[in-house]
């Protein structure tokens, strides 16, 4: 049975917060701060952030969950920690279903208890990362706890790993844009105030105990779309040439055979099956802003664009 003793009033609330020093993480310990709450920041190091005193929380680690939550005696816990490509013992199947399993272990009874997952989540999927995800979405499902789960899309903001890095890089580094396929794979970009003002929010709305929300922005692209809008805000103007899906089929399998693959096979099967969703539930439910991201975008890869236009000066 859903049962939660949370407070939404009571500001005084101690929130524990796994992942706390990550893109994500970051903002919402931010988020929860600004509101009033008493934040501790999870990691495996412990680290601290301004506001939050750091808590060593390794979610792969049991006993260490057990500590950790012991000493913060947390009223809700917000469970972040995940992982776009496998390294070492850091396995999908480790970090994302262990370590969810482990956290829900440690959750004090009545505790709130906020579980990041992503949009595609599926245990039948054939990406590891989307069916881990499932898998730990089943877990909360089915632990008693007083839950509420959230399915990002691709997430926006200041130190992004996609549009800051990985889509920077595949439209800067060459003459030319290789685009995957035909380019039509759906995307709706969410920014990361509408994803941390979600989490926060569900603190302090007790009719979203058991509810799963997908995380969209209000605009949907094609892949195609979100190359020439890197391109733009980059400043840059270069042809997008399409590579066939049979060519990417072989070559996505030698390129992870690279210590530091550009593209994993995870990430591949994500990006033909796209990542959008109706954001309408989520924007009432949480009253989100929904920032666009064609008018965000300039504005975190500002520096690029200037740095880029004068390279463009230099070499002319």
């Amino acid at each position: 049975m859903i049962q939660s003793d949370f407070v939404q009033s009571n500001k005084t609330q101690r929130i524990l917060v796994t992942g706390a020093t990550g893109f994500v993480g970051k903002a919402v310990v931010t988020e929860l701060l600004k509101r009033g709450y008493t934040v501790f920041a999870g990691s495996r190091e412990g680290k601290g952030l301004s506001g939050a005193a750091g808590v060593k929380a390794d979610v792969t680690n049991r006993e260490g969950m057990l500590t950790a939550v012991g000493d913060v005696q947390p009223s809700a816990v917000i469970h972040l920690v995940g992982i776009i490509a496998e390294k070492g013992d850091q396995t999908f199947g480790r970090v994302h279903v262990e370590g969810t399993r482990n956290v829900l272990a440690a959750l004090p009874t009545g505790a709130r208890y906020v579980h990041m997952s992503a949009l595609g989540a599926d245990p039948a999927s054939k990406s590891g990362y989307s069916s881990t995800k499932g898998q730990a979405e089943q877990l909360v499902r089915t632990s008693g706890a007083a839950y509420t789960i959230f399915e990002p899309s691709l997430i926006f903001g200041p130190g992004d790993d996609f549009f800051g890095r990985v889509l920077k890089n595949l439209v800067s580094q060459a003459p030319i844009v290789p685009q995957i396929g035909d380019g039509h794979f759906p995307f709706r970009p969410v920014s990361i105030q509408d994803v941390a003002a979600a989490f926060a929010g569900a603190l302090e709305r007790p009719a979203t105990v058991g509810q799963t929300y997908q995380l969209t922005g209000p605009v949907q692209y094609s892949f195609r779309e979100l190359l020439q809008l890197e391109l733009g805000a980059l400043g840059k103007s270069k042809p997008v040439v399409p590579v066939p899906l049979p060519l990417m089929n072989l070559a996505v399998p030698l390129m992870n055979l690279l210590p530091n693959p550009p593209i994993t096979k995870d990430q591949y099967a994500m990006l033909l099956e796209g990542s959008t969703a109706d954001p309408e539930p989520a924007r009432r439910a949480f009253d989100l802003p929904m920032l666009n991201l064609e008018e965000e975008l300039p504005k975190l890869l500002g520096k690029s664009a200037a740095d880029s236009k004068k390279a463009e000066k230099s070499s002319a």
